[in-house]
């Protein structure tokens, strides 16, 4: 059984791909695993110079070097250190290939593809004698990692990081990939309609009350101030819903929250089918809001 299944050589300052090795394996967590690698590989600058994504059998480790960055997805049987030496060796064969000034040159995805012949050879190399074959050791490597502990960083990490530099959307230069939010589904249009028609109920509401509110001594401020509450919340969750962000989750449940609390607060200004209307359009958004994922579309090229 292979240890080492796919290894990916990219330009950290824009993710562009500039090598990678041949598929010969095709199942269903490698492709998972090769995702989240190429969504990685779009936010290298953001991340330590060496960690790994720790996934159900296949792990995926990097290493990045003077703008370069070395990836790879392996067993999760195979031993760490290993792992790393694997990608020292691959950084001293790409580097004795192809110089800085080459390598910051590239403008289009993959330029050395030839590079595949020597990465399939360095695989072949570890998953036959599982083995270092160059200048590195097992040992220095080993003692490397216990001075300076791997970072393991969870898929939680690459959706956050990936969300904050991309927003909505991301272009990168030269590479010919985006990422993005899934399109919007028609109960997604459906949603965005009634939760404007609810901020809209919300304001003018409010507008409305702060006249009376000044005219009776202020009395009765909280309910302008639940109705102007209950009216950014919705705009907020129209807001989340078309746009990525960092702690989703959190932000949507928190909406939620107090869209439900100003109803209740207010339901002596309105019925209780009114509030089982307002309530159920913020669940709804709500719902839309965490099932709507990033949409990774990648040009691979075939690779």
């Amino acid at each position: 059984m292979s240890l080492i299944l796919f290894a990916f050589v990219v330009r950290v300052r824009d993710g562009l791909p500039l090598s990678a090795s041949t598929d010969f394996e095709h199942n269903r967590e490698l492709q998972e695993r090769k995702q989240q690698l190429r969504t990685l590989s779009k936010t290298l600058a953001l991340f330590p110079d060496r960690a790994a994504v720790k996934g159900r059998e296949l792990n995926i480790y990097f290493v990045s070097s003077e703008g370069v960055s070395y990836m790879t997805v392996c067993h999760c049987s195979l031993p760490v250190a290993k792992a790393f030496c694997f990608l020292e060796d691959l950084r001293w064969e790409f580097t004795a290939c192809y110089n800085h000034a080459v390598v910051a040159l590239a403008a289009r995805p993959y330029p050395f593809l030839e590079f595949d012949g020597s990465i399939q050879k360095l695989k072949q190399q570890y998953n036959q004698s599982g083995g270092p074959t160059l200048e590195v050791t097992l040992a220095e490597v080993q003692e490397d990692l216990r001075t300076r502990p791997l970072q393991i960083l969870t898929l939680e990490d690459l959706q956050l990081t990936n969300g904050t530099a991309n927003g909505h959307m991301e272009q990168v230069p030269g590479c010919g990939q985006n990422v993005k939010l899934e399109p919007v589904t028609p109960p997604g249009i459906l949603s965005l309609v009634l939760n404007i028609m609810c901020a809209s109920l919300n304001i003018i509401r409010g507008v409305h009350l702060i006249e009376y509110t000044f005219q009776d001594d202020y009395e009765g401020v909280w309910n302008v101030v639940a109705f102007l509450l209950a009216f950014v919340c919705c705009v907020l969750q129209c807001h989340l819903y078309l746009f990525h962000s960092s702690l989703k989750k959190l932000k949507s449940f928190t909406l939620l929250s107090a869209i439900v609390l100003c109803n209740i607060y207010l339901l002596g200004l309105r019925n209780v089918w009114q509030l089982i209307f307002h309530i159920s359009v913020a669940s709804l958004s709500t719902f839309l809001i965490l099932n709507r994922k990033l949409q990774d579309r990648c040009n691979d090229c075939g690779v």
